[in-house]
């Protein structure tokens, strides 16, 4: 009883968590619902694998990524057509029009990623560092400031051709 107790706290701490790494992966409600539910489960499949070697945040987000990057093969869905919810964007407090334009044109640009670059991008605006979103991708740290690196002027290219 007190694993179940743990877990429960564990999902409604990390909820925010869980609610972004779903929300970019799917484009609709139904299939961020299914997708929140499947990382949930998978979670708690491996709960007990948990051996405390990384953030517990780092484990979710593995956990969470990965399952979202597996269902999108089963669906045979197409990176590139998953749009990002509005509801994920991070608004200013300030009213600053032209901000909001920029944030705006950022996320319809990370729309465009790939599954992998798409992921990155993510935790690198969550503000996690390099060996972090390393320990999370299963990628090397040298690796991730690489992708990132390109990704940034992948970005930067075609925000500045639109």
């Amino acid at each position: 009883m007190a694993k179940e107790i743990a877990f429960a706290a564990l999902v409604r701490e990390h909820q925010g968590l869980l609610f972004k790494v779903t929300s970019i992966y799917t484009d609709n409600e139904t299939d961020r619902e299914d997708l929140f539910q499947e990382v949930v489960y998978q979670l708690w499949r491996s709960f007990d694998s948990f051996r405390n070697e990384s953030k517990i945040s780092t484990w979710i987000y593995r956990v969470a990524m990965n399952t979202a990057i597996t269902q999108l093969k089963k669906r045979k869905r197409r990176p590139d057509a998953i749009p990002i919810s509005e509801s994920i964007l991070i608004h200013s407090e300030s009213g600053d029009e032209d901000f909001e334009e920029r944030l705006r044109m950022l996320y319809k640009h990370i729309e465009r990623l790939d599954v992998l670059e798409k992921g990155l991008m993510l935790l690198l605006l969550e503000g996690k560092g390099y060996k972090e979103i390393a320990e999370i991708t299963g990628l090397s740290e040298s690796n991730v400031g690489t992708r990132i690196s390109r990704i940034k002027k992948k970005l930067k290219t075609n925000m500045i051709k639109s």
